[in-house]
């Protein structure tokens, strides 16, 4: 229930911002409002103010104000003046542009409200590195300060992973990571991307090459549900202490024998409630890009003692986190237009789209956690909205600006032939990413 509520309060808060640009922009540039509609359907709650219908309708996946239009119905003389159809092309291009625009300026508020209160980060310390992976092939250690990326300095764990993921749009060139090692000197670790298959890319691409602020104790933190682990008798909490009877110094060494291990049976001895026990199992194979490898369904437990030495609040003022927010916002659009790009020229899968089935999960994740998680939760979803619609495709915001571009370029709009044309392409575009986001969200919801 909380997950619903949580998604229908998400779409209708960013759908009505959204409408709402588009209204204001329209009110204000002379054009008759005649629906201003939440939902599609027949309305569920209707009522009359002025001049136009406010409409709320059952299905809960967007919304539409309707103007004044030639195109659409007959207008009286006396109002002809007041439809969308009539106005300058200026004029039109600012009403189709105030929706997304809206979108991103509730994306800063969002983010403001977020960062002025202060923002808990972790210093650029690498805490662990995955075994067999880009990182740990480029030299990564534990304990090493990351620096710059491709010579972009970071402060912080969460510029770190936006650097990474601007650099691996820039594949196949090598990133280049200025660290300083635990021992204080300086070095260059260089993650190649021409060295990745495509399960280590799709990582990379969302800037994990195989580093964690995180370090983890050699023992079990979590089990996934029905997993070999979990059916084996793992608890969380338990200790690692060997496996065949070779001592397990570390959770990375207890990875690597699960990886190598694919439908092997493994004897592990734990240690549960000052207890040494035996268990038995068998890893499961699974495919990692083009080899076999075993896995269980476990997760370390995470070190918080280290975890807290390595964090800090960040305490901006209130101007300071404004200015802060719009860098925010502006980043994230900018990344996602870029991985937009990525998918259509073929650089990046379409298996990282996300629908409604996503989109209504992490809802419900970041409303469990807090307001804050759910503030930002918003404001990432009020950006994809904005860029989304800004796209040059018909059906969409920016494909009525692509029009209007045209028409400013040859003097006069586009036969309504061509315009018509130009709908279906764009709506059939738009249903094929639709499709592919649900397809990737049954996927991930039943395990596909």
């Amino acid at each position: 229930m909380l997950t619903f509520l949580a998604f229908l309060v998400a779409i209708g808060v960013l759908v009505t911002f959204h409408e709402f640009g588009h209204y204001a922009i329209a009110r204000l540039c002379g054009v008759k409002v005649l629906r201003f509609s939440i939902g599609f359907g027949a309305p569920l709650i209707s009522w009359q103010r002025g001049d136009t219908e406010w409409a709320i309708c059952p299905i809960p996946l967007g919304g539409y104000v309707r103007m004044l239009d030639e195109r659409e119905m007959e207008v009286d003389a006396a109002e002809r003046h007041q439809a969308f159809n009539t106005q300058s092309v200026f004029k039109r291009m600012a009403i189709v542009a105030a929706g997304p625009v809206a979108n991103l300026l509730l994306a800063v508020l969002f983010y403001w409200l977020v960062i002025a209160q202060g923002v808990l980060q972790l210093q650029p310390l690498v805490g662990s590195v995955a075994p067999q992976t880009p990182a740990a092939v480029a030299g990564f250690q534990p304990g090493d300060k990351l620096q710059t990326i491709d010579a972009q300095g970071v402060k912080n764990w969460q510029e770190a992973r936006l650097a990474l993921v601007e650099a691996a749009s820039h594949q196949p060139d090598p990133v280049k990571v200025k660290v300083q090692t635990a021992q204080g000197a300086i070095a260059t670790r260089v993650i190649d991307p021409t060295l990745m298959d495509d399960t280590f890319l799709q990582a990379f691409e969302k800037g994990d090459p195989g580093i964690s602020p995180a370090r983890y104790l050699n023992a079990i933190g979590g089990l996934e549900e029905g997993g070999v682990a979990a059916k084996a008798g793992l608890k969380a909490g338990d200790r690692l202490l060997a496996v065949d009877g070779k001592p397990l110094a570390s959770w990375d060494a207890w990875v690597k024998v699960v990886r190598d291990s694919p439908g092997k049976e493994l004897l592990v001895r734990i240690e549960r409630d000052g207890k040494a026990l035996d268990v038995r199992l068998r890893p499961a194979t699974v495919p990692a890009g083009d080899v076999m490898v075993g896995r269980i369904g476990a997760a370390p437990l995470v070190d918080q003692a280290w975890m807290k030495s390595i964090s800090f609040v960040h305490h901006p003022s209130f101007g300071q986190a404004g200015l802060e927010a719009a860098q925010k916002t502006f980043d994230t659009a900018w990344m996602s237009l870029k991985f937009l790009g990525r998918m259509l020229i073929g650089q990046a899968s379409l298996d990282n789209l996300s629908g409604p089935l996503t989109i209504a999960t992490v809802a419900g994740q970041t409303a469990r956690e807090g307001l804050t998680p759910y503030l930002e939760f918003l404001a990432l979803i009020s950006v994809s909205i904005g860029v989304l619609n800004l796209l040059p495709i018909p059906v969409l915001d920016g494909g009525h600006l692509m029009y209007y571009v045209a028409e400013l370029v040859k003097g006069r709009p586009l036969s309504e032939q061509a315009q018509l044309f130009g709908q279906k392409i764009g709506f059939i575009l738009l249903a094929s990413l639709m499709l592919f986001a649900l397809l990737n969200d049954l996927g991930r919801l039943f395990g596909g």
